[in-house]
């Protein structure tokens, strides 16, 4: 069993230095560099996440840099990532790498788990990147690998399943070169190994692929939950007077906490103009507003939730009862220009672009 371990280490890490992505968190032992990578590579392709980790790091070059901004600046230019709970732990880990470890990151496994928004993935990541620990990373392209070619049929979306793989993960990676060892089974995972469609028959396992060799590809890894998705139904109403409009940033714990957006009213279905027109009234006298337009609808896709959103804008006619209605909801005066500089979810970027700009 050692000899067939090593063999399938040596063979994927040849794999890997023939087939790996140029990206430069993997020129680099900078814990700070390969942290900020794990964080945004969280439910990101790479594709979309390497302008991402280029403009973070022209920006904050450093954890201190990076401690020192304020949570509006982060979220602003995490904008269109989504998964906005990692722009606040990214923010909140810095400040605590910082402030209690002298601005440098732990340099083990154990200690790395402490930090705010750093999981098991993402310390195993870290630990074997920048410090040559030997602890394995187990991410979606790793159960898929494992549970193919040494045909594990534990359901990976019971927790204790993490365990098992983990368990044969140990008895792979070398304690030389841990890092490239799971940089290499994640590579082969995104890049190989697919989760449709992989090309079994040019595989560098396919002689010993238990999956393969069973006709077991498609039905690997096990995985017997499925996401139930929630539609959601926001109504936007955008009060305006002059080159002004009213937004606040979200609050209570639900999605794009933090970000800015209109004032809204979520409904079991979107508003057709009279309910709309009824919602109004109830803020504001008739005579002191008038509907400008209503937009069509958007659908906005999240892992979870399908988001449909109509945007009612109102033109607030005296600029008194534009302050009075700012004060009631809780609301700021932004000037349309200025909210292209603003944390918003994407759905209201595209409504300004479409609207407003």
């Amino acid at each position: 069993m050692a000899e067939s371990n090593q063999a399938f280490s040596n063979i994927l890490i040849r794999w890997y230095e023939r087939h790996k992505r140029d990206l430069p968190w993997r020129e680099t032992k900078d814990p700070y560099a390969i942290w900020l990578s794990e964080i945004i590579l969280q439910q990101t392709r790479v594709a979309q996440g390497l302008p991402y980790f280029q403009k973070f790091i022209a920006r904050f070059p450093a954890v201190g840099s990076l401690a020192q901004a304020s949570q509006e600046e982060v979220l602003a230019l995490w904008q269109g990532l989504g998964y906005y709970s990692r722009a606040r732990n990214l923010h909140a880990c810095a400040q605590m790498v910082a402030s209690q470890y002298d601005g440098k990151f732990p340099n083990t496994y154990k200690e790395l788990l402490q930090l705010k928004g750093v999981g098991a993935y993402t310390a195993a990541a870290i630990a074997s990147f920048a410090f040559n620990e030997a602890v394995p990373v187990v991410d979606g392209n790793v159960y898929r690998v494992v549970s193919r070619v040494f045909g594990l049929h534990d359901d990976i979306s019971n927790a204790s399943t993490r365990k098992v793989f983990e368990g044969r993960l140990v008895s792979l990676i070398p304690s030389d070169t841990p890092g490239e060892f799971n940089q290499a089974i994640m590579e082969f995972g995104a890049l190989h190994c697919t989760p449709s469609a992989p090309d079994c028959k040019n595989c560098v396992f396919s002689h010993s692929c238990f999956a393969f060799r069973n006709n077991e590809v498609a039905n690997l890894p096990v995985k017997t939950k499925k996401v139930k998705v929630l539609n959601r139904y926001f109504n936007y109403f955008v009060f305006q007077f002059g080159e002004e409009v009213l937004m606040g940033s979200r609050k209570d714990k639900d999605i794009w906490l933090g970000l800015h957006d209109f004032f809204i009213r979520e409904k079991d279905e979107l508003l057709d103009e009279d309910a709309a027109l009824g919602e109004v009234k109830r803020l504001i006298s008739p005579e002191s507003w008038e509907l400008i337009d209503i937009s069509a609808t958007y659908k906005h896709v999240l892992t979870h939730r399908i988001i449909y959103a109509r945007f009612f804008r109102v033109r607030i006619l005296m600029h008194e009862d534009f302050r009075l209605l700012s004060e009631r909801l809780g609301l700021n005066t932004i000037s349309i220009s200025d909210t292209a500089g603003i944390s918003k979810p994407v759905l209201i970027t595209n409504y300004l672009n479409d609207t407003l700009f």
